[in-house]
């Protein structure tokens, strides 16, 4: 209950063109270096984190929003090509459904894509 709780916060969170662009803006870009690297390398940890209980949740018979928490995840981590893949799978029609109900359910419009 407590995944699907912050996949839910952290997707109604998102801004509506969240995977629009080719680049997202910088992460606490303008703070000092060893804050910024401080918050950065905790940001990959935690999104390895979620990305690893994401694929034990997508296990067959374990409970939870396994694939939505992969995804939380993969938003969180650095690393080359991520964001081609976070705009795929934002695309596939089940995870998009799922998303945009969840947004809307709390008055947040739909994610908007191209």
């Amino acid at each position: 209950m407590g995944s699907l709780l912050i996949a839910g916060v952290v997707v109604v969170k998102w801004r509506a063109d969240q995977f629009k662009h080719e680049t997202p803006p910088p992460f606490m870009e303008g703070r000092l270096h060893l804050l910024r690297f401080a918050a950065i390398a905790g940001k990959n940890v935690v999104g390895l984190v979620l990305i690893l209980v994401g694929f034990v949740m997508a296990l067959p018979g374990v409970p939870g929003q396994g694939i939505l928490t992969m995804l939380i995840g993969l938003t969180l981590v650095d690393f080359p090509g991520k964001r081609r893949l976070e705009q795929r799978l934002v695309r596939r029609p089940a995870i998009r459904r799922v998303i945009d109900r969840v947004r809307a359910r709390f008055g947040h419009p739909p994610l908007e894509l191209d």
